[in-house]
């Protein structure tokens, strides 16, 4: 299955708001996407930490 531009996504994720979303709901959205689309590419990198190993880090707080 081919990949969405960020366009894309963020067209047809904009296409399901109500037409009267104000202008935080679609910021909201937007980074929403942008945070999504970072994390997939992480993942993909390879930049990812184990539960456990997070687990015990936040033990250390």
């Amino acid at each position: 299955m081919p990949t969405q531009t960020l366009k894309q996504e963020a067209l047809e994720s904009l296409r399901h708001l109500p037409d009267d979303a104000d202008i935080d709901e679609i910021m909201y959205r937007l980074y929403v996407i942008d945070k999504l689309r970072k994390s997939r590419e992480a993942i993909d990198k390879g930049e990812v930490i184990r539960h456990e190993d997070l687990k015990h880090e936040i033990e250390q707080w």
